[in-house]
Parts: C-alpha cells; sequence; structure tokens
C-alpha cells in the first residue's frame, strides 16, 4: 500500500469527541490547529507495546525541546474512545502532551491512513507517523514504511526534532537511586532541580533493591546518580560534575 504524503495540504475538518472531567467537550480541528504550530504523532493503539514504551514517553520528554523551537502543541492521535485515551495518559504520566481520541477515524481516514488491523482484532486503526502542521497545513511528513507488522522508524519525537529544529540540545537522561530519609540523596535532587535538571527518581524498596544498585552501580549507598548512561556518583560526585557543565 502507498500512503499519501499530505504536504501542503490541509489537515481534515472534524470533530474530536473528549471527556474532560464529568462534561463531554467537543474540539475541533480548528481549535487545534488554526493559528498554530503543532506536531502531531498518530500511533496504532492505547497501551500498546511500541507506543507505550517508546512513541509517547520520548515525545513527552522532548516537549520543552519542541516549545522551545516554536511549537505550541504537541498531539498524539489514536483510534480509541476518549475514556481511553485520558486513562491512558494518566498511566504514561504525559501530562506535556495533548491527547485526541479519534475513535471514528474520522481524522485518520481523513489523512488516507486508516489501516485494517483485522488480524490482530484491532478493527480499523492508524497507521504509526508524525506530521509538524502550521495553521492547519501539514508542513513535513513522516511516514512510516510499509512493512509487516509496526514498524517505528521514522515517526519519532527525535527525528522530528532534529527537521524543526536540528541544532536543539535535548535533555539530559538522568535517574537518581535514593532511599527515604537519606539526607544526601535529599541534596542531590536538590542540587539537580537547582540546576534546572530533570530526574527519574527510584526509591529504595519501592522501585528497586540493594542487590540491584550493586548489579547496576556496584556499591551499596545513596543516592546514586546516573546521566546519559554514565555512572556519576553519590552527592559529592554529582555537585562536582554540575560545576563542571
Amino acid at each position: 500500500m502507498m500512503f499519501e504524503d499530505r504536504t501542503g495540504k490541509r489537515v481534515p475538518a472534524v470533530t474530536f469527541h473528549t471527556r474532560q472531567g464529568t462534561e463531554w467537550v467537543d474540539v475541533t480541528t480548528d481549535q487545534v490547529f488554526a493559528g498554530k504550530t503543532v506536531v502531531v504523532f498518530s500511533l496504532p493503539g492505547a497501551y500498546t507495546p511500541t507506543c507505550s514504551s517508546s512513541h509517547v514517553p520520548r515525545y513527552n520528554q522532548l516537549v520543552p525541546a519542541f516549545k522551545a523551537a516554536g511549537v505550541d502543541t504537541v498531539v498524539c492521535i489514536s483510534v480509541n474512545d476518549t475514556f481511553v485515551m485520558n486513562e491512558w495518559q494518566k498511566v504514561q504520566r504525559a501530562e506535556a502532551l495533548t491527547f485526541l481520541p479519534d475513535g471514528n477515524g474520522d481524522f485518520t481516514g481523513g489523512m488516507g491512513l486508516l489501516v485494517d488491523k483485522n488480524d490482530l482484532g484491532f478493527g480499523k486503526r492508524s497507521w504509526r507517523y508524525s506530521m509538524l502542521v502550521r495553521d492547519g497545513v501539514v508542513e513535513k511528513m513522516f511516514i512510516e514504511p510499509d512493512l509487516p507488522g509496526d514498524p517505528f522508524e521514522v515517526s519519532d519525537a527525535d527525528t522530528m526534532l532534529a527537521y524543526l529544529a536540528p541544532n536543539a540540545p535535548k535533555p539530559l537522561d538522568v535517574t537518581v537511586f535514593t532511599r527515604n530519609g537519606c539526607p544526601f540523596c535529599a541534596k542531590a535532587k536538590q542540587d539537580l532541580k537547582d540546576a534546572g535538571i530533570v530526574y527519574e527518581e527510584l526509591l529504595l524498596n519501592r522501585d528497586y533493591t540493594d542487590e540491584t544498585l550493586r548489579a547496576v552501580a556496584k556499591v551499596a549507598s545513596v543516592p546514586q546518580v546516573f546521566i546519559n548512561g554514565e555512572h556519576i556518583g553519590g552527592s559529592d560526585k554529582l555537585a562536582e560534575w554540575l560545576a563542571k557543565r
């Protein structure tokens, strides 16, 4: 199947039926796109493996970089109902993204990217793609190749950011191993916050055990900080690393 590249064309005029709190709220494409620069990524389904482990998390992480490059909104679209999309957004902790339910496939069909997933029991779903839209007109599309399965090669957040702002700095990947009541852990987290660095915290006996810590860091003391795959060490080592930035 050859998917149409709709670069230069307007996005379909449809209404997304969303649930906000206890109310039904209809959101039109004009409300989403008119007068705005919007990054859209669309995927086969909420809670599916690639969508949950890679597609959504990286877009969510790169929202500040997209906004610094002039993007107003980063939108995730899937052929799912609003209840599923709302719960999935909570699970993904992706509050920085706008999730739009295309339950009837109206938007996806208008993009020419509604495909049969009957073999998986999914019915009609979206092919995986991303696009940059300015004032309702598609400037650039990244459509996954027509290959078996669920290819994920070009619609990722890093590819979109490289097109939009090739020299944009990307956020650091930071993880801090901590335990409750540890003053050195508190200092390390505060130092990262003061430096404007977002981090993920792993808490002892909730997210990991001391066995895991020894396996990855070869020590049993906390905190232990990892940045972009590099083992920095404890709070003092982190302070030294930050001073050299």
